[in-house]
């Protein structure tokens, strides 16, 4: 089985607070990292599975942010299986 894939990215000059941005499809959502805090739409299967991939890597996610902020590149992060 194929699974849809949710792509995530930051971008170098964004801007606070720190948040990474998710699309799927033709929609896109941003969600704080430190805040959790879910903003725009999504289809609710793709939803559900944020939340627990945000859990998993907060702490890779605000390496992230920060090396975007000092305009480096970005470590990839797992996703879910």
């Amino acid at each position: 089985m194929i699974m849809p894939v949710i792509s995530r990215s930051m971008y170098w000059n964004d801007h606070l607070p720190p948040h990474f941005h998710a699309k799927y499809g033709e929609y896109e959502i941003t969600v704080g990292i430190t805040s959790g805090v879910i903003e725009g739409k999504f289809p609710k299967r793709a939803l559900k599975l944020v939340p627990e991939w945000y859990d998993m890597h907060k702490d890779e996610l605000m390496e992230n942010w920060e090396l975007c902020r000092q305009q480096e590149p970005v470590k990839p992060i797992q996703p879910l299986e």
